[in-house]
């Protein structure tokens, strides 16, 4: 008789998880299901209800089949599959949206996160309600490019981090766990490639999210990278700024308007020095141009202002 009322609480646990963790998988068929094991077997060993979303984002190897075919075995595995490859980004995105649980994780399926220290980061949300977000900070970079792409993410994250006056030891790692509740209003600025993990710990901390940050290690990836340096390095940079012009346009805009200002103003002292009565063109054009990008400036700030009030 009391197999009926376990049954059913076995039921309510699983219908109403309270972790989600987003797994985009993209032709990884040699690893997929490895990666899969993992997680469930940390996530069963922590006693946390919670749901896995295998996302396949039109993988053009067996990763769908082999995710279905071993559904059997994961109970708390959903298996999703997009008709068109949307990006890491969309699968994070729509993921995150359809997630059940109150606390979402987002993690790699290459086997170079350590996602059997899933657990500990839920753990942590869960006895700091002051905390929004766990980010799991990489202690060495690896991939290809690294000659290039260390110096290049050293560059972008100390912008990022003089934009928002923090310090960020991993501007990019793809391995976090966020209260669903916060991530909703920014979800929309997620853009569909690599740089979705940026937008999203940029609008934490835009935001006054507190965000909290766990050294990893960080395994060589199984199968082929997607990153492709040139592509994803420009779209890096360009969203680190858009994302700031997003939430604090003065930070960008400002320094450059008094700049250009205080060089128009001290090359004018020169021209009246040098031949009184004489102002050259380049001098006016200094001096307008940092009136103009200031009352942009302003003009963005009050635009930012208004939203957040609406």
């Amino acid at each position: 008789m009391q197999e009926v009322p376990e049954r059913a609480a076995a039921d309510a646990e699983a219908a109403s998880p309270r972790v989600t963790i987003v797994l985009p998988c993209y032709n990884e068929q040699d690893h997929v299901v490895a990666e899969v094991e993992r997680i469930c077997a940390a996530m069963d060993g922590s006693g946390y209800a919670y749901e896995l979303l295998a996302i396949d984002d039109a993988s053009t190897d067996a990763t769908l089949a082999r995710l279905r075919a071993a559904k059997r075995r994961f109970p708390r595995m959903r298996v999703i599959a997009f008709g068109h490859n949307g990006g890491s980004g969309t699968v994070r995105r729509i993921g995150t949206q359809r997630a059940r649980g109150d606390i979402v994780v987002w993690t790699d399926a290459d086997m170079t996160y350590p996602n059997e220290r899933i657990p500990e980061f839920v753990a942590m949300l869960d006895e700091n309600p002051e905390m929004d977000q766990v980010v799991g900070a990489r202690t060495q970079e690896s991939g290809s490019h690294k000659f290039l792409r260390v110096p290049t993410k050293w560059v972008i994250r100390k912008i990022a981090e003089r934009l928002t006056n923090t310090t960020i030891p991993d501007l990019n790692s793809g391995m976090r766990a966020f209260r669903r509740e916060v991530s909703l209003p920014y979800l929309r600025l997620l853009p569909p490639g690599f740089s979705c993990v940026t937008t999203i710990t940029l609008a934490f901390l835009s935001n006054q999210h507190p965000v909290h940050y766990v050294p990893i290690t960080y395994a060589k990836r199984a199968g082929n990278s997607k990153f492709h340096f040139v592509r994803d390095a420009y779209r890096y940079i360009l969203q680190v700024l858009r994302m700031v012009m997003y939430f604090n346009p003065l930070k960008v805009l400002m320094p450059l308007a008094l700049w250009l200002i205080g060089i128009g103003s001290v090359k004018f002292v020169f021209d009246m020095v040098k031949e009184p009565l004489y102002i050259p063109n380049n001098t006016i054009m200094l001096f307008m141009t940092g009136l103009i990008v200031g009352s942009m400036a302003l003009l963005a700030d009050l635009i930012v202002r208004s939203r957040n009030n609406s």
